[in-house]
């Protein structure tokens, strides 16, 4: 029987823990849209699904007892997307999900995909099916991708702060609950780093770890709608990048949590020890 399933091995946080779970000598199904992707593992099967499709994800789960569901790409119907694979998951008799949410995630968070979040953590809590949320924080990663050509990042977030978490150490965490998922059924961890930072913070971290000469403009909502116009996106996508923003504004990405070193058995990494080469 294989005991584990990982969605999303295809992507940055997915990948990280099936190569992790590989590495430990786990047996594993890798769940991905298309098999041409997935990463060869040993110990490795490769079974093909989209989440919205319930028949094939009940078929690629058949047999799996834990199955750690990370977020499907942001799209419109995502929550939608995520129902009909939490059914499918029940339906092939899964017997613990974890889930990878996000801080914060509430019906009324300034952040719009927390709301997304939010509404799939309650219907995976009516299902009755075991579970385990994972409550990420900003990936730290991705914050050097956030500046701008010019050098500058900005966004409406004003002096707020956010406890931005490396993508190692939420893939570090996973593998824990994902060894041993009795030990935290019905548990919320928030994964964070281990400092909360404003963005001209992280702008000066950037900058004197990267030798980039990266600032931080404060914009107002008006502004940061304007800078992004360009980019043709659509209306929803376009609330979730600036809201990402209010959100800091608001105090809704700030505090630290201890989960991190709780469940990795080591410190959270900061943001200047993740971007040193």
């Amino acid at each position: 029987m294989t005991t584990i399933a990982v969605t999303g091995a295809t992507g940055r946080l997915g990948g990280r823990v099936a190569a992790r779970l590989a590495a430990a000598g786990t047996d594993q199904r890798l769940v991905v849209r298309d098999p041409a992707r997935a990463p060869r593992l040993a110990g490795a099967q490769v079974a093909q699904a989209d989440f919205a499709d319930t028949e094939a994800v009940r078929r690629a789960l058949e047999g799996v007892g834990t199955v750690l569901m990370v977020s499907a790409s942001e799209a419109p119907d995502r929550v939608a997307q995520h129902r009909s694979f939490v059914d499918a998951a029940i339906a092939a008799g899964v017997g613990h999900l974890v889930y990878v949410s996000f801080y914060g995630a509430a019906p009324d968070a300034t952040f719009t995909l927390a709301r997304d979040h939010w509404a799939t953590e309650q219907h995976i809590r009516a299902q009755g099916v075991p579970f385990t949320f994972l409550r990420d924080n900003m990936y730290a990663d991705l914050l050097p991708l956030m500046v701008g050509e010019d050098g500058v990042l900005r966004g409406p977030a004003k002096q707020g702060r956010a406890t931005v978490v490396a993508l190692d150490d939420i893939a570090d965490a996973a593998v824990t609950v994902l060894g041993s998922p009795g030990e935290h059924a019905g548990a919320t961890y928030d994964l964070t780093g281990p400092e909360a930072l404003t963005l001209d913070e992280i702008a000066a971290t950037i900058s004197e770890v990267t030798g980039r000469a990266v600032s931080y403009h404060s914009e107002t909502v008006e502004e940061a709608y304007r800078s992004r116009a360009h980019y043709g996106a659509p209306d929803w996508e376009v609330d979730a990048w600036v809201s990402t923003y209010t959100a800091i504004a608001n105090g809704e990405l700030d505090g630290v949590s201890d989960a991190v070193p709780r469940l990795t058995g080591r410190p959270a990494t900061s943001l200047a020890a993740l971007l040193a080469p």
